[in-house]
């Protein structure tokens, strides 16, 4: 028997120029006054344009801040959630990036059901209700307009999460314009972002169910043909739209299952040496895949043939194999850093990385295989 619970967003809206739509969406809310949360350089871009013209069309006030950090400090949620308190604002809207979009959902909650936010980190700790939310992601990546998640960097430099079903967004709003002018490395980090987020889903044994292991496929088997065209040919609107989608499917997937060891490796290395999430999963998804094919042979071999129908007339061990091979040289075909020591990281480096990941038991958990402290040395060696 399946017995799982799956949450997630309740209104998608998905069109080229979508943005023109966040109006009527925002005052079906009952927003009259919008906090909209971004960052400076989105909204000095010009990005931010068709949202906020929209909502003046719609007579709604905005308060725009556009002071977001990116991996958002404890300080810059407060300071934000302070000012949407101050402006009376009655609901948040969140457009950018991963860091963008967490900053938001947090601001929605402190601002209606004031509470620290040092007091809520974990899993079900907040308490509700929030501010009405929207999202509108311009990268292809986190996922972050249909997850209950939000990552924070605290004061000592730890990247904490609040996981609460309050943050999950009344709507999301995925507008592809938005996203052609990402340059190629964004959009290939971004994507592998998704597609970590895809695998682990699929390749958790604790908390994955029937539903999400449909959008996890799906959600890959868009990756593998769409990401390496929207790196070569940003200007493409179709390709954009279906990696938005892909971002999505994965952001479902993996919110009600969880990520594994892809993730844990990736968090020392941004905390560390501040490589961007996206990099820092790219970084160790080929040597991880390796590590894991023992244990996950059947997950990866499902993969395999989700992506390459002729693997159906093969082993497990063939498709998992090729699975994988096609992992690594989609990887290997992004135009960004390729190994550790191409971002900064030492040698002697290693094992301060290995203790760190050790102690992010919470996904390591998740993962295929279990992971010992020699493991984990041995994995960031052979990523360096």
């Amino acid at each position: 028997m399946n017995s799982f619970s799956f949450e997630t967003t309740p209104r998608i809206i998905c069109h080229s120029g979508a943005c023109t739509d966040l109006g009527e969406a925002a005052r079906n809310l009952g927003i009259s006054h919008a906090f909209f949360v971004t960052d400076n350089g989105l909204h000095q871009a010009g990005l931010t344009n068709a949202a906020l013209e929209s909502l003046k069309t719609a007579g709604i006030e905005v308060t725009v801040y556009s002071d977001v950090q990116a991996d958002p400090p404890e300080a810059v949620i407060e300071e934000a959630a302070a000012v949407a308190r101050q402006v009376t604002a009655d609901g948040v809207i969140g457009f950018g990036g991963g860091s963008s979009m967490d900053t938001a959902k947090l601001v929605a909650l402190l601002v209606k059901s004031p509470q620290a936010l040092s007091a809520i980190y974990g899993v079900s700790v907040a308490q509700g209700p929030r501010l009405p939310l929207i999202q509108i992601p311009t990268t292809a990546g986190t996922g972050s307009e249909v997850t209950p998640i939000s990552v924070v960097t605290t004061p000592s430099d730890e990247k904490k999460p609040v996981v609460s079903s309050f943050l999950l967004p009344d709507i999301a709003l995925l507008d592809p314009q938005l996203t052609i002018a990402l340059p190629p490395a964004v959009t290939g980090a971004t994507g592998i972002d998704a597609l970590v987020h895809a695998i682990e889903a699929l390749s958790t044994y604790l908390k994955r169910n029937p539903l999400s292991d449909l959008l996890a496929i799906k959600a890959t088997q868009m990756i593998v043909s769409n990401l390496l065209p929207a790196v070569q040919e940003g200007k493409n609107l179709e390709v954009r739209e279906q990696m938005l989608l892909a971002s999505l499917f994965a952001g479902m997937a993996f919110s009600n299952a969880s990520v594994g060891a892809v993730h844990a490796f990736a968090y020392p290395l941004g905390v560390r040496f501040h490589v961007p999430h996206g990099l820092s999963n790219s970084l160790m998804l080929p040597h991880i895949l390796r590590f894991n094919l023992v244990a996950g042979e059947a997950i990866y071999a499902l993969l395999g043939r989700s992506i390459r129908p002729e693997l159906n007339t093969v082993s497990d061990s063939e498709a998992a194999q090729v699975f994988i091979d096609v992992v690594c040289e989609l990887v290997a075909q992004m135009p960004y850093a390729q190994r550790l020591r191409d971002v900064g990281v030492s040698q002697d480096d290693l094992p301060m990385l290995a203790k760190d990941v050790m102690g992010i038991q919470r996904l390591l958990a998740h993962n295929p295989c279990p992971i010992s402290a020699d493991d984990a040395l041995a994995l960031y060696t052979s990523a360096w």
